[in-house]
């Protein structure tokens, strides 16, 4: 629940709130994906935004990367 929602703007407790009805659904694109190896092309798809860290705010080296990627993905 504490996740931020990605690309695709789905909010993590959209998928918790609607668990019953999005389950099946899921599942169906979860097995053909593992079924064909490969991924949707928006679940690769991800905004890298740098986060500060310490230190000088001017240095690149004082920024870590967090990708933010679509919640479906993050739970397969």
């Amino acid at each position: 629940m504490d996740k931020a929602q990605g690309l695709d703007n789905v909010h993590p407790a959209v998928l918790k709130n609607c668990a019953e009805i999005i389950s099946l659904p899921l599942t169906l694109m979860y097995e053909k994906s593992l079924q064909k190896g490969k991924l949707p092309k928006d679940w690769k798809m991800a905004n890298v935004t740098p986060i500060f860290k310490n230190g000088n705010k001017h240095a690149a080296g004082n920024y870590r990367p967090v990708s933010l990627t679509s919640v479906p993905c993050k739970v397969f």
